[in-house]
């Protein structure tokens, strides 16, 4: 075989090589991370048991509806960054009984609060007995939470009601799994029947950085304590995690963030992360929660001594 013919061959072999070697492969392009479109997506977790009237449900979505459509809600949201938040609401029971009433809404003006605010005292009542179970709607929760159709900055599960958690599994146990998910937990515990309904929600319920409860002394008073609590829900997403007083089981962890009742400078006026009414309603509910909780300590170590 002559010399040109040689390297003619080995010419072909180097050709027929280099197409089957397999190609060096590029990394992927990143994907870049989903803008965040709300600041909050906020599952307002309402009982309707059997110790809920009529006229006491009435007050309650009477309560939401006057919130969305204050003022001082709408300019809260209006300082945060995306300027939007989505919220759901949904009626519990039972560990099994619950029935969505208002779907997925995005606030980020008036007429969007409007409509919020229309829908809710639309909304019929759907559920009337089946026992109390707070651990069941926090479980529901998650599941609204992930279905929803945003990119939330943070997630909370807002829960009223007025009694403790008597069906379904231990409420401590939803809790700490909703926390280990990354949601916030708030509670509006109304006191009309369970005087210290405030000091379980405080030790059992809520849940979460930054995570903080307003009691309603009667369902009369539940519209104030709803609007001072959305107004600090909104407004409270700057605030760092507050000092931990609960941890998983060997105490190495904490499971669970609330607000500290000792004196705060973190939620005095001067350095709360928004001005304004925000502010003034930000430092009157830590004063509330601070006097609740002592209160409720005290005679509960009076009753003990």
């Amino acid at each position: 075989m002559s010399r040109t013919s040689i390297l003619g061959t080995l010419a072909l072999f180097a050709v027929a090589f280099a197409a089957t070697a397999p190609l060096a492969q590029s990394p992927p392009p990143a994907v870049p991370a989903p803008k965040n479109d709300v600041a909050l997506a906020l599952v307002l977790a309402v009982d309707t048991s059997g110790s809920v009237s009529a006229g006491r449900f009435e007050l309650q979505k009477q309560g939401y509806a006057a919130a969305f459509r204050s003022r001082q809600v709408l300019n809260a949201i209006r300082e945060l960054d995306t300027q939007a938040i989505a919220v759901t609401m949904v009626q519990w029971t039972g560990p099994r009984l619950h029935v969505v009433v208002v779907d997925w809404t995005v606030i980020k003006d008036e007429a969007s609060a409007e409509n919020l605010a229309a829908a809710i005292e639309a909304a019929p009542r759907q559920l009337f007995g089946g026992g109390t179970s707070i651990s069941g709607a926090i479980d529901f929760s998650r599941l609204l939470l992930a279905d929803c159709r945003c990119t939330p900055i943070r997630r909370v599960i807002d829960v009223s009601g007025d009694g403790s958690n008597n069906s379904g599994r231990p409420v401590t146990i939803a809790r700490d799994e909703a926390v280990r998910d990354g949601i916030g937990i708030n509670g509006l515990p109304i006191l009309s029947i369970e005087p210290f309904l405030d000091r379980y929600y405080y030790d059992n319920v809520i849940g979460g950085p930054g995570a903080f409860m307003i009691p309603a002394q009667t369902y009369d008073t539940f519209a104030d304590a709803v609007l001072k609590k959305l107004i600090s829900e909104i407004a409270g997403l700057g605030l760092p995690p507050r000092r931990s007083i609960a941890s998983d089981g060997d105490g190495s962890t904490p499971s669970q963030t609330r607000p500290s009742s000792r004196r705060d400078s973190a939620h005095s006026p001067m350095s709360w992360p928004y001005g304004g009414e925000s502010a003034r309603c930000a430092a009157s509910i830590t004063m509330l929660s601070t006097r609740r909780h002592w209160s409720s300590w005290r005679l509960h170590s009076t009753r003990r001594g």
